[in-house]
C-alpha cells in the first residue's frame, strides 16, 4: 500500500474522529455539528481554504500542491449524514441521538476524506489543486445537487470528481468499480385510487378500491415483464398500501398507494414514468374507478466515465493488489449530480462480512480505512504527479 505506514500512523486518531461522529448523527441538512467537527479538523491541517456553507450545510477545502504547472483541479467528495432510524449495536460509541444513527457509513467515508486531507496538507507531493467535497443530505435530500446549484464546480475550478463508498461482503480494503451506469435512478410515486364506498355486505353498490387498488399493483410489475426490454433493468416497487377505512365492514372510499421506480438509463426511466401513470389510469378506469398519480423525479442514473472508471481502478490495485469489477446496483446515490457536471468515478471499498447498510445492526469497518484513505491520496498524487 503506497502510504500504508502514515495512515497505519493516524488510524487512532480517524478512527477517534468516526467514533465522535458515530456518536454524533445528523440527518439530511441538519449536520451542523458534522460540517463543524469536519470545518475545525481541515483548518487545523492547514488547508489553503476552508468555506462553509455549500449546499445549505456543506464543506469545501482546497489544498495546493507544492507546483501548479498541470493547472489539473481534482475534486474528492464524501458525505455525512446519517440515517432516521434507530441503531441497535452494543457499540461503545453507538448512536447517542434517539432515532439517528450512522448506518450507511456515511462518518467512515468522512474519517476516511479528513484523514486524506491531513496526509495532503502535510506532504503536498503533488503538482495542482485538491479540492475536498463534504456533502450532506445524500440519503434521500439531493445535498449533491445543491453543492452543484451553489456553483461549487466552476466556483473552484473542479475538472474531474471521484467519490467512494464501502461495501459490506466486500473483503475489507479490497476495491470493486464498474464504468458507464453504476447506481440506478432513483423515482418515486404517490396515487390515490377513488372508487365509492359502501358496506363490506353489499359489494354491488360499490366501486371496491382495494380491489382495484390490488390489480394496479400487480400490473404495475408488467412494466418489468413485459414492457421494458428483457436486458434492460427496472424495478417497480410498491411500498405503501393504505385504506381510507379500517373498519371491518366498510369497503374505503379511497387507497393510497407509494413506491418508488428505479433504472440504469434514462430512456428506461422515460418509459417506466409513461407506463406507470398509463396502467394506474387505466386499470383503474376499467374497475370504473380513478387514479391520480403523482410522481416525482429523484436522483438521476449515475455514470461513472471510462477514462477515470480505468484510472480510479488502476489506482486502487496500486494499494490493495487487485480490483473487481463490480455489479451493478438499483440503489439511488446523489453524486450522480456532481458526475453529471464533470467526469469521474465511485468506487467501493470492502468493509467485510456483516450486515448489509440501512441495517439497524450495520458496523463499519475501522479496518477498512486505510485502504480508504490510501486511494484518496493516490488518486492526488498519480492524477497529479509532482514536477
Amino acid at each position: 500500500m503506497p502510504v500504508k505506514n502514515r495512515f497505519a500512523e493516524l488510524l487512532p486518531e480517524i478512527t477517534a474522529w468516526r467514533h465522535d461522529l458515530h456518536e454524533n448523527p445528523e440527518i439530511l441538512f441538519e449536520t451542523h455539528r458534522t460540517s463543524a467537527f469536519v470545518a475545525e479538523r481541515l483548518k487545523e491541517f492547514g488547508c489553503d481554504e476552508v468555506t462553509t456553507g455549500i449546499g445549505r450545510t456543506g464543506v469545501v477545502a482546497v489544498i495546493k500542491g507544492k507546483s501548479n504547472t498541470s493547472g489539473k483541479v481534482i475534486g474528492l467528495r464524501a458525505d455525512m449524514d446519517a440515517l432516521p432510524m434507530q441503531e441497535h449495536t452494543d457499540l461503545p460509541y453507538k448512536s447517542k441521538v434517539d432515532g439517528a444513527m450512522h448506518a450507511c457509513g456515511h462518518d467512515g467515508h468522512t474519517s476516511m476524506l479528513l484523514g486524506a486531507a491531513k496526509y495532503l496538507s502535510e506532504t503536498r507531493n503533488f503538482d495542482g489543486t485538491v479540492v475536498l467535497i463534504f456533502q450532506p443530505a445524500e440519503e434521500g435530500g439531493g445535498g449533491g445537487k445543491e453543492m452543484c446549484d451553489d456553483g461549487m464546480m466552476d466556483r473552484w475550478g473542479i475538472q474531474e470528481v471521484y467519490g467512494m463508498h464501502n461495501w459490506p461482503g466486500l473483503p475489507v480494503g479490497q476495491f470493486a468499480i464498474r464504468p458507464g451506469a453504476f447506481f440506478a435512478s432513483a423515482d418515486q410515486f404517490e396515487m390515490v385510487i377513488e372508487g365509492r364506498g359502501g358496506h363490506a355486505a353489499k359489494p354491488h353498490l360499490a366501486i371496491d378500491t382495494t380491489v382495484v387498488a390490488s390489480h394496479v399493483v400487480i400490473a404495475l410489475q408488467t412494466i418489468s415483464s413485459r414492457i421494458v426490454s428483457p436486458t434492460e433493468q427496472v424495478v417497480v416497487s410498491v411500498t405503501s398500501f393504505e385504506t381510507s377505512s379500517k373498519a371491518h365492514n366498510v369497503i374505503p372510499q379511497t387507497v393510497h398507494l407509494r413506491g418508488t421506480v428505479r433504472a440504469l438509463s434514462d430512456e428506461t426511466r422515460d418509459l417506466a414514468e409513461k407506463s406507470l401513470i398509463s396502467i394506474a389510469q387505466g386499470t383503474a378506469a376499467a374497475f370504473g374507478a380513478t387514479a391520480t398519480v403523482d410522481y416525482k423525479r429523484g436522483y438521476p442514473v449515475m455514470v461513472n466515465s471510462e477514462v477515470q472508471t480505468e484510472f480510479a481502478a488502476e489506482v486502487a490495485k496500486s494499494v490493495s493488489g487487485k480490483c473487481e469489477f463490480a455489479d451493478y446496483t438499483m440503489g439511488g446515490e446523489d453524486f450522480a449530480f456532481m458526475l453529471q457536471e464533470r467526469p469521474g468515478a465511485y468506487i467501493f471499498v470492502g468493509n467485510g462480512e456483516g450486515p448489509d447498510v440501512h441495517h439497524p445492526e450495520y458496523v463499519f469497518s475501522d479496518e477498512a480505512m486505510p485502504a480508504g484513505c490510501s486511494w484518496w491520496a493516490e488518486i492526488v498524487e498519480q492524477r497529479m504527479p509532482a514536477a
